[in-house]
């Protein structure tokens, strides 16, 4: 026999021993009676969580469009007399009031008009006054006979005519006063100049398209929104009642509300192409916040919903099967409780069905909890 052979022998030799000695290991644990891994698992620990109880309060029903601010009334201050701009009485951004001076036109040539208006029309008195004694004259010596009717028909009818030139006389006299009044030019409204268009000693025109200044009216002013035509009949159904609706105008983040006003009117028509219909409302704006052109988002209040059972929004958890929220119950575990949702108000979300005021539900942690699950409940905002 070689030597390698008999290597080869002694190799196989020691597997067998080898093997023999794991398995007459593994019948002495059995025999001396180790533990089995059949032993009862330990309990889930609870899981930590953040709750709050279901409240009732009265809630909002809200519907919120797009808007922007629009004044009330907007006028280009023109001048109606042509001349030199001789003054500004105005200070850029300026509040002004209905009637306020604003600006100046050289008067002298109009001063100068009705001057030579009234002299004439004193003329043309004289000569009228002359005329009527005339008349009266005629009128005793045509009973004696002595002039023909011709001479006193004619003295008539130049009576009549000096009348007219006297009337005349007091057209021209007011239309140049009233050319004069235009050379002191006026705020038409109350509210805010703009920027001024023109700088005094310049030649101004009634046809200028620019004109002088813009005054916008900022108290009260208005703000015009759109809302989706599904909620028309809502709307329409609240006026008709003789309801005043409340809306609110809050910033572009819808963080900062700025103002609070009153519906005035819905448009009469649809947008075909947005399908959405405008609404106007107007505000008192006695702080100013709201500006010429402002975006807004409008908030229309068109009910109030009364002792409505409100959980936070965070509590309300989404599934296939509609939404449903974990509620504690008193043995420190928690179960999935389907729940019928309402109107969101702000941070809170209405629950019409499957809750009952001051059951504690999960605000926070819902997402590692089942069916079950013991909890650690902290309360919201405190231990």
């Amino acid at each position: 026999m070689t030597s390698q052979v008999r290597r080869f022998l002694w190799l196989g030799a020691g597997l067998v021993l080898a093997l023999l000695a794991v398995v007459g290991y593994g019948l002495f644990v059995r025999a001396s009676g180790a533990p089995r891994s059949s032993a009862p698992a330990a309990a889930p620990r609870p899981v930590p969580v953040v709750v709050a109880p279901a409240r009732t309060r009265d809630v909002g029903v809200y519907i919120t469009g797009l808007g922007s601010v629009t004044p009330l009334n907007t006028v280009t201050v023109r001048t109606r007399v042509d001349g030199q701009l001789m003054s500004v009485r105005f200070q850029e951004g300026q509040i002004v009031n209905a009637g306020d001076l604003l600006a100046e036109i050289d008067p002298r040539l109009f001063q100068a008009q009705l001057t030579q208006y009234e002299g004439q029309l004193t003329r043309d008195q004289a000569l009228l006054d002359n005329a009527r004694l005339d008349l009266t004259r005629y009128q005793s010596l045509i009973e004696q006979d002595a002039i023909p009717r011709q001479q006193l028909d004619t003295q008539a009818s130049l009576v009549r005519q000096y009348e007219g030139a006297v009337t005349n006389d007091h057209g021209l006299i007011d239309s140049a006063r009233v050319m004069l009044a235009y050379c002191r030019i006026t705020a038409p409204i109350g509210g805010r100049v703009g920027l001024r268009q023109v700088d005094p000693g310049n030649i101004v025109h009634a046809a200028d398209a620019s004109g002088i200044v813009i005054v916008t009216q900022l108290q009260p002013i208005g703000v015009i929104f759109t809302i989706p035509e599904d909620s028309i009949p809502g709307v329409m159904s609240r006026l008709a009642h003789g309801a005043h609706l409340t809306v609110d105008a809050f910033d572009r983040e819808q963080r900062q509300k700025l103002a609070t006003g009153t519906l005035l009117t819905i448009d009469n028509q649809i947008d075909p192409a947005t399908g959405t219909v405008k609404l106007k409302a107007t505000f008192p704006n006695t702080d100013r916040r709201l500006f010429s052109s402002q975006f807004v988002n409008a908030r229309l209040l068109l009910d109030t919903q009364s002792h409505a059972t409100v959980v936070p929004a965070a509590a309300i958890q989404p599934s296939p099967k509609g939404p449903f929220t974990y509620v504690v119950k008193s043995d420190h575990t928690v179960t999935a409780r389907p729940v019928t949702a309402g109107v969101t108000d702000g941070d809170d979300v209405v629950v019409t069905a499957g809750l009952a005021p001051g059951e504690p539900i999960v605000v926070d942690g819902a997402d590692r909890l089942r069916e079950g699950a013991p909890v650690t409940a902290q309360a919201r905002g405190g231990s």
